[in-house]
């Protein structure tokens, strides 16, 4: 079997296709998602904050200087440090934000599965039987 043979047999298997039809859509998603976080969540939280864009929240650790042994000055001087607190929170709340958007979207479907497994109608002479059953227990 040739190279492009293979190939075209693995791409046409349902399962490579399901996967990329799935990675389109998350990717989509995760853009909604990010939108819906960084330009309608986080903008209030910002506000309460300070009025601060809450990725602008930083700690600034103090600039250092190294002593030179031989001279009475600096050897060299290290400039602050940033820890960017503000860009971790934010991405702590997409990630949260996504787990309960996925959360929900695999109840909903979980709850329609559930609805469509529903048992289904006894036919007419089951329902004869449960009849004469149910008459029969009364006696």
């Amino acid at each position: 079997m040739s190279l492009y043979a293979e190939f075209k047999a693995f791409i046409q298997r349902g399962n490579v296709v399901d996967l990329a039809v799935g990675v389109i859509m998350g990717a989509a998603f995760g853009k909604i998602v990010n939108s819906l976080v960084a330009d309608v969540l986080m903008p209030p939280i910002g506000y309460l904050v300070g009025g601060k864009k809450f990725t602008d929240l930083k700690l600034v650790l103090p600039k250092v200087e190294i002593p030179d042994p031989l001279r009475s000055g600096p050897l060299d001087t290290l400039e602050p440090a940033t820890v960017n607190i503000g860009s971790f929170l934010q991405a702590t709340f997409d990630f949260l934000i996504i787990s309960v958007c996925v959360f929900t979207i695999i109840k909903a479907m979980n709850a329609m599965k559930k609805a469509e497994v529903a048992p289904p109608e006894p036919s007419p002479s089951e329902k004869l039987l449960i009849e004469i059953r149910d008459l029969l227990k009364g006696r």
